[in-house]
Protein backbone atom coordinates (compact mmCIF):
# COMPACT_ATOMS: atom_id res chain seq x y z
CA UNK A 1 0.00 0.00 0.00
CA UNK A 2 1.79 3.48 -0.95
CA UNK A 3 1.69 6.22 1.70
CA UNK A 4 -0.51 8.89 0.71
CA UNK A 5 0.98 12.71 1.57
CA UNK A 6 -0.93 15.03 3.43
CA UNK A 7 -1.55 17.04 0.26
CA UNK A 8 -2.69 13.85 -1.58
CA UNK A 9 -5.47 12.84 1.40
CA UNK A 10 -6.72 16.55 0.64
CA UNK A 11 -7.29 15.88 -2.65
CA UNK A 12 -9.53 13.06 -2.11
CA UNK A 13 -11.20 14.35 0.53
CA UNK A 14 -14.29 14.99 -2.21
CA UNK A 15 -15.12 11.49 -2.79
CA UNK A 16 -14.98 10.88 1.35
CA UNK A 17 -16.70 13.73 2.64
CA UNK A 18 -19.09 14.21 0.33
CA UNK A 19 -21.32 11.62 1.27
CA UNK A 20 -21.73 12.51 4.96
CA UNK A 21 -21.72 16.23 4.46
CA UNK A 22 -23.58 16.31 1.26
CA UNK A 23 -20.93 18.18 -0.79
CA UNK A 24 -22.08 18.92 -4.55
CA UNK A 25 -18.71 20.65 -5.48
CA UNK A 26 -15.24 19.19 -5.23
CA UNK A 27 -14.35 23.21 -3.91
CA UNK A 28 -16.91 23.42 -0.94
CA UNK A 29 -14.62 20.58 0.82
CA UNK A 30 -12.57 22.02 3.30
CA UNK A 31 -8.54 22.42 3.10
CA UNK A 32 -5.83 23.38 4.38
CA UNK A 33 -5.38 27.51 4.09
CA UNK A 34 -2.47 28.16 6.65
CA UNK A 35 -0.38 26.94 9.67
CA UNK A 36 0.63 29.00 12.29
CA UNK A 37 3.08 28.30 14.88
CA UNK A 38 3.36 30.70 17.92
CA UNK A 39 6.10 30.52 20.77
CA UNK A 40 5.52 33.07 23.73
CA UNK A 41 9.04 34.61 25.06
CA UNK A 42 7.29 37.47 27.37
CA UNK A 43 8.99 35.78 30.66
CA UNK A 44 12.04 34.59 29.13
CA UNK A 45 13.57 37.77 27.85
CA UNK A 46 13.34 39.52 31.52
CA UNK A 47 16.07 36.31 32.25
CA UNK A 48 17.95 36.14 29.34
CA UNK A 49 18.40 39.15 26.39
CA UNK A 50 19.34 36.51 23.72
CA UNK A 51 16.48 34.11 23.96
CA UNK A 52 14.44 35.89 21.56
CA UNK A 53 17.29 35.10 18.97
CA UNK A 54 17.76 31.28 20.59
CA UNK A 55 13.95 30.29 20.37
CA UNK A 56 14.02 32.68 16.10
CA UNK A 57 16.99 30.25 15.21
CA UNK A 58 15.59 26.92 16.62
CA UNK A 59 11.70 27.59 14.99
CA UNK A 60 13.78 28.71 11.59
CA UNK A 61 15.31 24.73 12.15
CA UNK A 62 12.05 23.29 12.79
CA UNK A 63 10.16 25.13 10.11
CA UNK A 64 12.56 26.02 7.61
CA UNK A 65 11.22 29.54 7.48
CA UNK A 66 12.35 32.82 9.44
CA UNK A 67 10.27 33.66 12.39
CA UNK A 68 8.58 37.24 12.82
CA UNK A 69 8.29 39.16 16.55
CA UNK A 70 5.34 40.59 17.21
CA UNK A 71 4.49 42.17 20.48
CA UNK A 72 1.51 41.55 22.87
CA UNK A 73 -1.56 44.24 22.89
CA UNK A 74 -1.92 44.59 26.28
CA UNK A 75 0.60 42.72 28.02
CA UNK A 76 4.29 43.35 27.82
CA UNK A 77 5.29 39.89 26.46
CA UNK A 78 6.31 39.42 23.04
CA UNK A 79 5.83 36.50 20.39
CA UNK A 80 7.39 34.36 17.97
CA UNK A 81 5.38 33.88 15.26
CA UNK A 82 5.49 31.30 11.89
CA UNK A 83 2.75 31.39 9.27
CA UNK A 84 3.08 28.35 6.89
CA UNK A 85 1.55 28.20 3.47
CA UNK A 86 2.03 25.96 0.04
CA UNK A 87 4.81 24.01 0.27
CA UNK A 88 6.47 24.11 3.63
CA UNK A 89 3.07 23.70 5.19
CA UNK A 90 2.61 20.52 3.87
CA UNK A 91 6.16 19.24 4.76
CA UNK A 92 5.95 20.57 8.04
CA UNK A 93 2.40 18.72 8.46
CA UNK A 94 4.19 15.52 7.49
CA UNK A 95 6.76 15.81 9.93
CA UNK A 96 4.11 16.73 12.51
CA UNK A 97 1.94 13.91 12.04
CA UNK A 98 4.54 10.99 11.33
CA UNK A 99 7.29 12.25 13.33
CA UNK A 100 7.19 14.70 15.88
CA UNK A 101 4.14 13.88 17.72
CA UNK A 102 4.59 9.72 17.55
CA UNK A 103 7.86 11.24 19.63
CA UNK A 104 5.71 13.02 22.41
CA UNK A 105 6.17 11.43 25.87
CA UNK A 106 3.19 9.66 26.74
CA UNK A 107 1.42 10.54 23.55
CA UNK A 108 -2.56 8.71 23.64
CA UNK A 109 -3.89 11.15 20.49
CA UNK A 110 -5.36 14.93 20.04
CA UNK A 111 -8.42 15.49 21.97
CA UNK A 112 -11.30 16.67 19.78
CA UNK A 113 -11.95 19.80 21.98
CA UNK A 114 -9.02 20.77 20.13
CA UNK A 115 -11.00 21.57 17.30
CA UNK A 116 -12.66 25.05 17.68
CA UNK A 117 -16.26 26.04 16.13
CA UNK A 118 -14.78 27.67 13.23
CA UNK A 119 -12.95 24.06 11.89
CA UNK A 120 -9.33 25.00 13.34
CA UNK A 121 -7.50 22.94 15.32
CA UNK A 122 -4.84 24.09 17.90
CA UNK A 123 -2.52 22.10 19.97
CA UNK A 124 0.43 22.78 22.80
CA UNK A 125 3.54 21.84 22.70
CA UNK A 126 5.05 21.34 26.00
CA UNK A 127 8.85 20.97 24.00
CA UNK A 128 10.20 21.84 21.26
CA UNK A 129 12.53 19.08 21.61
CA UNK A 130 10.05 16.58 19.83
CA UNK A 131 11.17 18.06 16.72
CA UNK A 132 14.26 16.00 15.12
CA UNK A 133 15.43 18.89 14.14
CA UNK A 134 15.74 20.18 18.00
CA UNK A 135 16.59 17.17 19.86
CA UNK A 136 20.47 17.11 20.12
CA UNK A 137 20.50 20.80 21.16
CA UNK A 138 20.85 21.77 24.77
CA UNK A 139 18.22 20.62 27.21
CA UNK A 140 18.36 23.95 28.93
CA UNK A 141 16.67 26.27 26.43
CA UNK A 142 13.39 23.93 26.28
CA UNK A 143 10.32 25.94 24.97
CA UNK A 144 6.97 25.02 24.29
CA UNK A 145 4.88 26.33 21.37
CA UNK A 146 1.14 26.54 19.79
CA UNK A 147 0.76 25.60 16.84
CA UNK A 148 -2.83 25.96 14.90
CA UNK A 149 -3.99 24.35 11.56
CA UNK A 150 -6.11 26.68 9.96
CA UNK A 151 -8.75 24.80 7.18
CA UNK A 152 -11.59 26.74 5.58
CA UNK A 153 -13.83 24.01 7.57
CA UNK A 154 -17.35 25.90 8.26
CA UNK A 155 -18.03 24.63 11.82
CA UNK A 156 -16.21 21.88 14.46
CA UNK A 157 -18.04 18.55 12.80
CA UNK A 158 -16.48 19.50 9.32
CA UNK A 159 -13.04 20.32 10.49
CA UNK A 160 -13.04 17.39 12.85
CA UNK A 161 -13.90 15.09 10.23
CA UNK A 162 -11.65 16.51 7.78
CA UNK A 163 -8.23 16.29 10.11
CA UNK A 164 -8.84 12.89 10.89
CA UNK A 165 -9.48 12.53 6.87
CA UNK A 166 -5.83 14.06 6.80
CA UNK A 167 -4.61 11.67 9.35
CA UNK A 168 -4.37 13.71 12.74
CA UNK A 169 -4.37 11.36 15.33
CA UNK A 170 -7.35 11.69 17.48
CA UNK A 171 -7.66 9.91 21.02
CA UNK A 172 -10.01 7.02 20.55
CA UNK A 173 -13.57 8.29 22.44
Amino acid sequence: MKHLTVKEKEKEGFNKMKDIFHYKNSLAVPKMLKVVLNVGTGTAIKKDKNKNDTIGERLAKITGQKSALRGAKQSIASFKIVTLRGKRMYAFLEKLINVALPRTKDFRGISRKAVDNMGNLTLGIKEHTIFPETADEDIKDVFGLSITLVSTAKNKKEGTAFFELLGIPFKKE
